[in-house]
């Protein structure tokens, strides 16, 4: 759509960054659902479903700038480029990410681009899969003498190498949620029987939220001959901590250990 100078000159720029949640378009926010009914423009992410679109204006601009592995035609520069440029020529953009923005996601420095043009921004939180995935299991982060904290850790670094903060993790009896982990679920495990943690409980959730969820339950020892006998991909998180054991398909995997513990 071309625009004349007229059109131009009333418009008025703003970006809206919103945390489209972990996937499930019921756990989006209703002041997201207020902010798409204003745009002039969307561009969106991969994991967030599609479903939200139905609640922008029709007839506007609806575009796809994401996708689950790095591309060059999607790099974070190009997306800033464009939600300034949507936003000088169309006004209000709405950006949707998954989970919540600030969240493991490039939030922040698409604010910081924005505003380096002087454009008005808001920022509508969303449910990160961190914490709603593990929640929607019945996994609860910190839970009486299982744990007191927990710990939110990227699984590799912008290098693909193992985060060094999950060495440190290792360590804490805390609940660790590891996001970008799934294809080194098996070095990450090393790193926790490095610990002696060998029978500490995981969960890893694929899909959190949606129809095609996925869990698998383990422990350290067994979690990667789990994932790929179960065939688990991204995007999915790992969960390692004894608050883990709560869940229902973990007392089999007890039992049978305490079998094995009793025979010794």
């Amino acid at each position: 759509m071309i625009l004349n100078k007229v059109e131009k000159a009333n418009i008025e720029p703003k970006i809206t960054l919103i945390g489209a949640g972990p996937g499930d378009p019921d756990l989006f926010s209703l002041k997201g659902v207020k902010a798409l009914k204003t745009a002039d423009v969307v561009l969106y992410d991969a994991n967030v479903n599609e479903a939200l679109l139905c609640h922008a204006p029709d007839g506007i601009p609806k575009v796809y700038v994401g996708k689950r592995t790095d591309d060059e035609d999607f790099s974070q520069d190009a997306v800033n480029k464009l939600i300034i440029d949507y936003a000088l020529n169309y006004g209000h953009v709405v950006r949707l990410k998954s989970g919540d923005p600030f969240f493991f996601a490039k939030g922040y420095e698409e604010i910081d681009a924005a505003e380096s043009y002087s454009i008005p921004t808001e920022i509508i939180p969303g449910i990160s899969s961190a914490t709603g995935a593990p929640s929607l299991q019945k996994i609860p982060m910190i839970y009486k003498d299982l744990s007191e904290s927990f710990w939110a850790v990227t699984g590799t670094n912008s290098k693909g190498e193992i985060s060094e903060d999950l060495y440190v993790a290792a360590k804490t009896k805390a609940t660790i949620v590891v996001l970008n982990g799934i294809e080194k679920v098996k070095e990450i495990a090393a790193i926790f029987q490095a610990e002696s943690k060998g029978l500490l409980p995981v969960a890893i959730i694929q899909n959190g939220s949606t129809p095609e969820e996925k869990i698998v339950i383990g422990i350290v020892d067994t979690i990667a001959e789990l994932v790929e006998d179960k065939k688990i991909t991204a995007p999915a998180l790992l969960v390692f901590g004894d608050v883990v054991s709560l869940h229902p398909q973990f007392q089999p995997i007890r039992d049978f250990y305490e079998i094995i513990a009793a025979e010794y």
